[in-house]
């Protein structure tokens, strides 16, 4: 028998990998939270002046890279590094195999409210080859375009002589994951490859797909080997991390909108804007875990004390789980897959001891926010 639970301040489980907990049952996002109160921000903030004298260009040329959606987060960073800090960003769009009319609207109000951008189309047929692996193999329908950030990107720097890429946020330390790096502003090849694709590389790579067509899935020999002169920096390390203020300031200067409607499996309707494989990556991380998008908004609500957690249980009960019905066809065509294949590969990955099926539909056997025994 072992035992499942929840943070007793936020809603992050046992079951999130690489989470760990206090012996107050506090998770070590909420533990960040607190601990970042007291940083000492202005010696971050000199340390990201010192990077960036040292490698700002002085003709013109582009200081730098940011991969960006037209979403919140990756058009606050761009909005600061270009209009607080001085440079000169290069935008760079890798486009997901499903895009929302939406995202088209904010990347090109984004681009229009004064960025120069780079957007990549990867070749679609293999785009949706490494998904579907991504999907039936490792239940992460959106592999490929993960991949192509991590991989192509670093190469773009390198063909532009631009040794900085600034993403957004260290999710693994800013949500609930490992934290030995908190006090690190760089990605390494390790950290890409263990944790943000989960060890999936060597997959791509072997995949029987002509390695012609994997130019953009293959990481830079320096870049493995940790000798690439491409500093990968997260945004988060410099300052607090605060995604609802990067909304507003997107929102103000950017031309970000949000959706009009809510037809997703939370109640945020500001972020993850961008495709609806991002809906099937949260419904699929519901089934492997026992918690979704709504559970994962909350907790940064929460953190951000802009809800209680009486509250967030509500929202959660209410928006976790539910499956994105209204992009079916959609799945069923990008992926080439009928109904009933589609569905045996999502029954593939419910978590047997947290998920039954009542009436076709995957039921927790837990209650919110309530520890229980599974085993």
């Amino acid at each position: 028998m072992s035992k499942i639970f929840w943070c007793k301040k936020c809603l992050n489980m046992s079951t999130r990998p690489r989470i760990e907990f206090n012996e107050d049952q506090i998770c070590n996002a909420c533990q960040w939270s607190e601990e970042k109160k007291s940083l000492n921000w202005d010696n971050r903030k000199k340390e990201l002046i010192e990077i960036i004298n040292k490698h700002k260009k002085s003709n013109g040329q582009y200081d730098c890279i940011v991969p960006v959606s037209g979403g919140k987060d990756s058009s606050y960073v761009s909005y600061k590094l270009k209009y607080e800090y001085g440079l000169n960003p290069l935008t760079v769009t890798v486009k997901p195999g499903i895009v929302f009319d939406i995202g088209e609207e904010n990347l090109t109000n984004f681009i229009s409210s004064g960025y120069d951008n780079i957007t990549i189309r990867p070749n679609l047929k293999v785009l949706k080859q490494v998904d579907k692996i991504g999907l039936i193999e490792f239940g992460r329908p959106m592999l490929g375009w993960q991949t192509i950030i991590q991989a192509f990107i670093p190469k773009i720097a390198r063909k532009f002589n631009i040794q900085m890429i600034f993403y957004g946020e260290n999710g693994e330390i800013e949500y609930g994951g490992s934290t030995k790096n908190k006090n690190v502003p760089y990605g390494s090849f390790e950290f890409v490859k263990n944790i943000l694709l989960s060890d999936t590389y060597n997959r791509i790579l072997n995949s029987g797909i002509d390695k012609n067509d994997l130019e953009m899935y293959k990481f830079d020999e320096d870049f493995i080997l940790g000798k690439s002169n491409v500093l990968s920096l997260y945004w988060s390390y410099f300052e607090p991390w605060d995604s609802y203020r990067n909304f507003k300031i997107a929102e103000k200067y950017c031309g970000l909108a949000s959706k009009k409607s809510q037809e997703g499996s939370t109640y945020n309707d500001y972020s993850q804007n961008d495709t609806s494989l991002y809906d099937l990556h949260t419904y699929l991380m519901y089934l492997k875990f026992g918690f979704g998008r709504a559970s994962q908004d909350a907790g940064i609500d929460i953190r951000r004390g802009a809800i209680s957690r009486k509250e967030a249980i509500e929202l959660v009960v209410k928006y976790d789980g539910i499956f994105p019905e209204i992009y079916l066809d959609g799945y069923l065509k990008y992926y080439d897959l009928t109904k009933e294949e589609f569905d045996n590969i999502i029954d593939k990955w419910a978590n047997k001891d947290l998920f039954f099926k009542k009436d076709g539909v995957w039921t927790p056997k837990f209650e919110v926010g309530k520890d229980f025994q599974i085993g």
